[in-house]
């Protein structure tokens, strides 16, 4: 069977659930055009600065659209088969990923533009409000190890190619390091030398692209720099990227997040373009190219990943459904929106968007056959691959191919390293008060700072077999984030019960609610609960993980009380419409 014949309907089905699902709820959200946005009312052009759709389309989709709709697809598809995780990933991102993106940019809007955490505190308690931004805390240093981490290993080793060539990891080192310093210039530019927007993309989106042509020839070889292994270079790359995050954290965005996303946005476009395109001269020219070789469907139950259910909706996260987008949605780009009916493209339709990259990543497994030995190696890797057979067919050479696949995926990852690192700053200076410059890098230090803990610390499966820190934590990332998706629509769903008490809001997010609250505690408790105990009995691991894992588990469970406790108070309903006033 052809991918094609996947993809189409994929596309398809996407796209009407846009024209659908989407438009119903707009309606059942009762957006409204005329009245003025947060961003409308509080402009103040630093903070809340409304921007065109098309532009914050762009700069929403590159911040939720990182690695993980690449890494997630591609593990589920090589340990359960690509049929259950295409079923998950097109439900998934319809009925529960899309609405839980919208929600939680509509709930922002409504609430002033103030972040999800602050929509808990108004509709439920303080208490909530605290335990939340705990749990949020918790599940951001699990992302940033698990990114971390698998980024690291795209700078070591060597990639040997169908075709003979190899692909050098330091070579993409020294690509993404170029690539740093090319935001830097451009920031500086357009700060300075007042260099508008176009002139800045032809310039530097080029440039880009030589960097990544030249860092294959100049590698940038940590391991035989220093005479060690590879293993031991993975743990000093791991060591550099959480220094880039407490500077990026706490640098001026005019001077690093903001050129590098415009730069990223326009790599995953050229990614997304190239792999269609690919794909579609692949079908027509060189059948078997396109074909599907890997099984639809492998087992119930697997070594590598465990049960089918639930793991399967917890190692596929951002390609379906996402509790890190609520961040996203609530924390900048809720302060961006020019028009309140706008939130149907940007916060549905990124979603479904993403959905879409997600079904690429899988077809990168789709195309291996089941005894092929690239199916186990690290998601970024089989993601590289994947896309440089697809640009291959376009005339691209293979080594460019590979190494523009694997840059970008780095990139999406210095966006969520980034992103991820800075909340953690604003979580920190929330809880404990502290404002300022001191405050700030006390919150850096720390977000950064236990990552690396987890980072250093020697990584062992169940039979004491040292492996990865991201195949350790993709899982438990995993679940955190997914649990934390089903807490926002718990408190998406407190706040439409208060102000709507109509039974739609139980089908459109009480139910996914229900359906990721389950999924992600049974799966964070079938990792966590294990590891108390051994043939010998019940024992305190030393291992801080799993500690965290009951923190989450027990978070959840106090949130989860404190939400049926207030739906339960007998109250009327208040306003249908206007803000909640801070």
């Amino acid at each position: 069977m052809s991918l094609l014949a996947v993809l189409i309907p994929a596309a398809v089905a996407l796209s009407v659930a846009y024209l659908t699902y989407g438009r119903l709820l707009a309606r059942l959200f009762r957006l409204d055009g005329e009245t003025p946005t947060p961003a409308v009312e509080l402009r103040d052009d630093v903070d809340y600065a409304p921007i065109p759709p098309q532009l914050l389309l762009g700069q929403h989709f590159y911040a939720i659209a990182a690695a993980g709709p690449i890494v997630g697809p591609i593990l589920a598809g090589v340990a359960f088969g690509w049929l259950p995780a295409l079923l998950w990933i097109l439900v998934g991102s319809i009925f529960i990923g899309g609405v839980h993106d919208f929600a939680a940019l509509v709930a922002s809007i409504r609430h002033k533009a103030r972040s999800i955490a602050e929509v808990v505190r108004d509709h439920m308690s303080h208490r909530s409000y605290v335990l939340f931004l705990a749990f949020v805390w918790i599940a951001l240093v699990y992302i940033i190890v698990a990114f971390t981490d698998i980024t690291a290993s795209s700078f070591i080793g060597r990639q040997t190619l169908e075709n003979g060539e190899t692909v050098s990891g330091g070579g993409i080192a020294t690509s993404s390091l170029l690539y740093l310093v090319l935001p830097l210039i451009m920031g500086l530019c357009m700060r300075y030398a007042r260099m508008p927007l176009w002139l800045a993309t032809v310039i530097f989106v080029p440039l880009v692209g030589l960097a990544i042509w030249g860092g294959q020839r100049i590698p940038f070889d940590l391991a035989g720099l220093l005479g060690t292994t590879d293993a031991t270079a993975q743990k000093l790359w791991g060591v550099l990227l959480l220094g880039y995050c407490l500077v990026a954290a706490m640098v001026p965005m005019w001077l690093l997040l903001q050129p590098r996303g415009h730069l990223g946005g326009c790599f995953l476009y050229v990614a997304l373009a190239g792999a269609a395109v690919g794909l579609v001269v692949s079908d027509r020219l060189v059948a078997g190219d396109a074909a599907i070789r890997y099984p639809a469907f492998t087992s119930w139950q697997t070594q590598r990943a465990g049960d089918l259910i639930p793991m399967l909706f917890i190692t596929i996260a951002c390609g379906a459904c996402s509790g890190f987008h609520s961040l996203i949605a609530s924390g900048t780009t809720s302060k961006q929106l020019r028009r309140e009916t706008d939130a149907r493209s940007i916060g549905y339709g990124t979603m479904l968007l993403e959905g879409m990259v997600a079904v690429v990543s899988l077809c990168c497994v789709m195309v291996l056959a089941g005894d092929d030995p690239r199916a186990g190696q690290p998601p970024n890797f089989v993601y590289a691959l994947g896309m440089g057979r697809f640009l291959e067919i376009l005339g691209v050479p293979a080594t460019v191919g590979v190494s523009f696949a694997l840059m970008a995926f780095t990139t999406f990852v210095y966006d969520t390293l980034d992103v991820c690192t800075r909340l953690g700053r604003y979580i920190i200076q929330e809880l404990t008060g502290l404002t300022g410059r001191a405050g700030g890098w006390l919150g850096t230090t720390l977000t950064a700072g236990v990552p690396l803990i987890f980072l250093l610390r020697p990584q062992l499966d169940g039979n004491g077999v040292p492996v990865p820190a991201w195949k350790m934590f993709w899982s438990l990332f995993g679940a955190s984030n997914q649990l934390l998706a089903a807490l926002t629509l718990l408190g998406v769903t407190v706040w439409l019960w208060r102000t709507r008490r109509a039974a739609w809001v139980w089908l459109v997010t009480g139910l996914p609610t229900a359906f990721m609250y389950v999924m992600s505690t049974w799966a964070l408790a079938a990792m966590t609960l294990p590891k108390f105990r051994t043939p010998a009995g019940f024992v305190l691991p030393a291992d801080p993980v799993p500690w965290a894992g009951v923190v989450l588990l027990a978070l959840a469970a106090v949130m989860l009380v404190e939400a049926i406790r207030v739906i339960a108070e007998p109250q009327s309903p208040s306003r249908l419409r206007g803000y909640v006033t801070p």
